[in-house]
């Protein structure tokens, strides 16, 4: 049996981090799933469509790695109905981990068989947030090394479409 794990996050938008939290997981799993969830509690700027896109685009080259949209329900359900026996989380920092680590007790008591792992980054990435990303973007800062060229393409676009109306 594959090892498959899941990779769950908003990535609005999906950054260098992200990916590298990704590769690092391709090192330990056969198989990882990167699941845009949405998440009522943020502003996305990029639609659930054009993440899935983004994402799409960065990972073309990796045929291990597949990416889809929860819509609904929880992450513990989602993992079961695909086999899925871990889910990675990126941890850059305390406060990161606290919030994680009780997520991973909660899906722990819903999907017993599931286990997840935490990834740090590369230290160049441990600073790195979607939000921060966004923010020095959509104001005229240079993010080319945060962020995969098709990324940074999409906040251009963002950020003109913002200056226009």
């Amino acid at each position: 049996m594959r090892q498959k794990a899941i990779y769950p996050g908003t990535f609005d938008p999906f950054t260098n981090g992200h990916l590298d939290v990704l590769e690092r997981a391709l090192n330990i799993f056969e198989e990882v799933i990167v699941v845009i969830a949405a998440n009522s509690h943020k502003q996305s700027l990029f639609s659930s469509e054009e993440r899935l896109a983004m994402i799409r685009e960065v990972i073309f080259d990796y045929s291990t790695v597949s990416v889809e949209m929860l819509h609904d329900g929880l992450l513990a359900d989602y993992a079961r109905q695909v086999g899925a026996r871990a889910i990675v989380r990126g941890v850059r920092q305390v406060k990161d981990f606290e919030y994680e680590f009780q997520m991973s007790l909660l899906n722990r008591q819903l999907y017993p068989e599931v286990t997840t792992v935490f990834l740090m980054p590369n230290v160049k990435y441990t600073y790195v947030a979607s939000s921060i990303i966004k923010e020095v973007a959509l104001l005229g800062g240079d993010v080319r090394k945060f962020v995969h060229p098709c990324v940074l393409e999409m906040l251009h676009q963002k950020r003109d479409e913002q200056n226009y109306k």
